[in-house]
């Protein structure tokens, strides 16, 4: 279907009312989970052609995320639907105030390449149940996921009510030329605000997912080598394509040999005999370019490998690594970490609040004062203390950006709040009224206006 045909399809679709009911709503989460346990095996395969994606990872980070958040949805919309009942004020007696969540409306889903399947399925299910119709517009750059992703969306869903446009730039400005009701959109920073300025032709409210440079500060109290396992983790999940991802190390000069014997440890037993075929590649030509290109920014101690016949990078950590080089000025998406030393936490602090606030903030250490200091200081979108990227595996806190890395927040009740209106309603009774608020105006009734409002 064109898609401004389809765009109007939606909206005459929700406004038919069948969207509201919460039976309608929770139908809906289980077709989708349905389908998602008919296509998994789909899915996996179509990831590991795009990104050479192993079967286990898919599912870590992608299809049982998604299944956990749905699963959520079905214990707590109930509770979510229901009006909630506010005090009245005196002045406004004799009434009931109470705030209805209420669905926007007609929603636009814009998901990036690097978790196609979790982040464009995710806020589906915010949009479901909250009762909304939702377009999703697919990645080019992962063209068999998004294929795979579309079976599951149309096998259940009718496009007047749920529907996978997928394409490259053409269809993206073609939808952002639309009207919609809430755009949610995850990718990077630029094309983040060419999204927020077509939105605002429309006054249409966003949620930007975006990106930045995630630091991680490792102290000399911290757990040397359960810290550079945990770093090694976020840092080449996905093949380091995670907005999230360690971006670059500030280690303390006392500890930073015994990290890199630890860092280097950690790869040899995540790949036993050096054998990496399992690994993600990097998605394109294009980024493997941009990406390897980094590498010259520093010397590699641990790794520092290429394949270009696969787009494959060797989970690198580089030394010697210039504050001003363009490893450090870009957001790298792929499984490089630059490492910068630091004597004093203060200079960390003074280092990260000096640049764009990031997605994420992790911190190695075994020091309240040293946790204190970096939170109350630093600003971040999320944050973990002795671990990397674990914050937005859960439904019970909300994930998103601030500042350069992005506005709003979803997962769990937060994904339902997103996609819902908040209705506040004053229910006026007609069996008494009081004339105070009515002209002619008197000095009796002002003195008892100031009786009530103060």
């Amino acid at each position: 279907m064109e898609i401004g045909k389809l765009v109007e399809a939606q909206r005459k679709y929700f406004r038919t009312g069948k969207t509201r009911p919460v039976k309608f709503r929770r139908e809906m989460l289980l077709r989708l989970r349905r389908s998602l346990f008919d296509h998994e095996k789909l899915l996996a395969e179509a990831m590991h052609e795009d990104m050479n994606k192993s079967r286990l990872e898919v599912y870590m980070t992608e299809t049982g995320m998604v299944l956990d958040e749905i699963r959520f949805h079905l214990k707590h919309i109930d509770g979510w639907i229901r009006p909630k009942l506010r005090r009245t004020p005196l002045a406004q007696f004799p009434s009931k105030s109470f705030v209805r969540p209420e669905p926007r409306g007609v929603a636009l889903i814009m998901a990036p390449w690097n978790y196609p399947i979790q982040l464009a399925l995710e806020p589906l299910v915010g949009a479901i149940s909250a009762g909304c119709t939702a377009i999703i517009k697919l990645p080019s750059y992962a063209p068999k996921t998004s294929e795979a992703i579309a079976r599951v969306i149309e096998d259940v869903f009718p496009p007047e009510y749920i529907a996978a446009v997928q394409g490259g730039r053409e269809e993206n400005r073609t939808l952002l030329d639309q009207k919609f009701d809430y755009i949610f959109f995850t990718g990077s920073k630029e094309v983040g605000r060419a999204v927020m300025s077509a939105a605002a032709e429309h006054l249409t409210p966003v949620t930007l997912e975006l990106g930045g440079k995630s630091p991680v500060i490792v102290d000399e109290t911290a757990d040397i080598r359960l810290a550079a396992r945990r770093i090694a983790f976020g840092k080449i999940l996905n093949g380091g394509q995670t907005c999230v991802a360690p971006d670059y190390l500030l280690i303390h000069e006392d500890v930073k040999g015994t990290f890199i014997r630890a860092y280097r440890e950690a790869i040899e037993d995540f790949f036993p005999g050096g054998d990496m075929s399992d690994m993600n590649v990097i998605i394109n030509e294009k980024h493997y370019a941009r990406v390897s290109r980094l590498l010259k920014d520093g010397r590699a101690v641990v790794g520092g490998g290429t394949d270009a016949s696969r787009r494959f990078i060797e989970p690198t950590l580089l030394d010697r690594v210039s504050p001003d080089s363009d490893i450090m000025k870009e957001e790298i998406f792929g499984p490089i970490l630059p490492m910068l030393t630091f004597r004093r936490l203060e200079e960390c602090v003074e280092f990260i609040s000096s640049r764009p606030h990031p997605l994420a903030l992790y911190l190695f250490t075994e020091s309240r004062a040293a946790e204190r200091r970096v939170l109350g200081s630093c600003i971040s979108g999320g944050a973990c203390v002795n671990d990397t990227i674990m914050h937005l595996a859960t439904s019970r806190m909300p994930f998103g950006g601030v500042g350069d890395s992005g506005m709003g927040g979803y997962h769990g009740r937060s994904s339902f709040d997103t996609f819902t209106h908040y209705r506040s309603v004053l229910k006026k009774s007609n069996r008494l009224d009081i004339p105070v608020r009515y002209r002619p105006y008197s000095d009796r009734k002002e003195k008892l206006i100031r009786l009530l409002m103060k």
